[in-house]
């Protein structure tokens, strides 16, 4: 409505200005963790919206009564060590979110606990220390390339086993050390995450039943020189044991022979090979007992494959294999620091 003649109206009365001591005062006392700010706020404020003829009277005084009742609970807080309970669980929540990852961002060495079973397709899962029980450990990444449109599970699947091998392989150098148990597992786009740019693969070790309680990790990170020439030397003969041919000389003979025969190579590299090198401290003696224990075997296997026939070469088959016995490496392996004892599937030495 306009003003009296003469006398302003209410459009042209100058506006009272509000205090922003006060507006911080109330704000301060409204913000738990500011307390004592909002009661020295609104004390200053007070005196100085008077004499400014300022608005904010009532905030101010919010704010005082607010930042005392605050402060009260705050120092009632540390006297009883509730606000340490409080900051604890606060800091628990944060470091279990912080934990929660994508399969997808974790990195070579993390070890992580997955959420459900093992062989459902999971979104996210919580790192923890290696040294704590744990699912999971990766072995590597990797970026899957040559396809510009959704290849398939079957095909990812075949990639992805492949390489996540071969990680796996070079990740744990020390198969002794690593349980019966342990799946190689991997983590593959799904066709969503395809559209959308994702071609990455998390390669792991994985386990159904009991979890991990250490690292697996035994590579160029953990090993010293003595202990990665060993093991790359002596782990190529496990590599062709695992290819033997799934029918028996009787079958197949001649795919026994040609196996035999790569059997004979590896084992005769591998003495060449701890022979080359030159051991240190306790482990010398050891290591060149191992490598004559490998020429007997190299005889052995050399019989096999070039044995006349199945008869002859079942003759020979469990004496080549005894040749190979884990006694013979275990004395090395302990003098170099590795792992000396190899479990069965049942958990028993051998």
């Amino acid at each position: 409505m306009p003003g009296v003649p003469g006398i302003p109206g209410p459009y042209g009365m100058p506006q009272q200005s509000t205090s922003g001591l006060a507006v911080a005062s109330l704000v301060s006392g409204l913000v738990c963790c500011l307390p004592p700010l909002g009661l020295v706020l609104g004390l200053t404020a007070l005196p100085r919206i008077k004499k400014k003829e300022q608005k904010g009277k009532g905030m101010a005084i919010a704010g005082i009564v607010l930042s005392s009742l605050a402060t009260l609970l705050v120092i009632i807080g540390l006297v009883t060590g509730g606000i340490g309970d409080a900051w604890s669980g606060f800091k628990k929540g944060m470091d279990k979110a912080a934990a929660a990852q994508s399969p997808f961002s974790l990195k070579k060495g993390d070890c992580f606990r997955i959420k459900g079973k093992l062989e459902t397709y999971t979104t996210d899962v919580d790192t923890v220390p290696c040294t704590k029980p744990h699912e999971g450990e990766v072995t590597g990444n990797f970026e899957v390339s040559g396809f510009e449109t959704w290849p398939g599970e079957d095909a990812l699947d075949k990639i992805a086993e492949n390489r996540c091998d071969r990680m796996s392989s070079g990740y744990a150098l020390d198969t002794w050390a690593v349980p019966e148990d342990a799946l190689v597992y991997y983590y593959i786009p799904t066709r969503q995450s395809w559209r959308a740019g994702d071609r990455s693969v998390t390669c792991a070790f994985a386990t159904e039943d009991a979890p991990f309680t250490a690292s697996l990790r035994s590579d160029e990170s953990t090993l010293d020189a003595h202990q990665l020439h060993f093991l790359r030397t002596i782990n190529p003969i496990d590599d062709v044991i695992a290819e033997e041919p799934e029918g028996d000389p009787d079958s197949d003979l001649a795919a026994n022979k040609a196996w035999a025969k790569k059997m004979h190579t590896a084992v005769v590299t591998a003495s060449t090979g701890l022979r080359g090198h030159t051991w240190s401290g306790a482990s010398a003696k050891p290591v060149e007992k191992l490598a004559g224990q490998l020429d007997a075997a190299a005889s052995k296997w050399q019989k096999l494959a070039t044995a006349k026939d199945s008869d002859a070469y079942w003759e020979v088959y469990e004496d080549a294999y005894d040749a190979l016995s884990t006694d013979n490496e275990s004395a090395s392996r302990g003098a170099l620091g590795l792992t000396d004892t190899l479990e069965d599937s049942s958990g028993e030495d051998v």
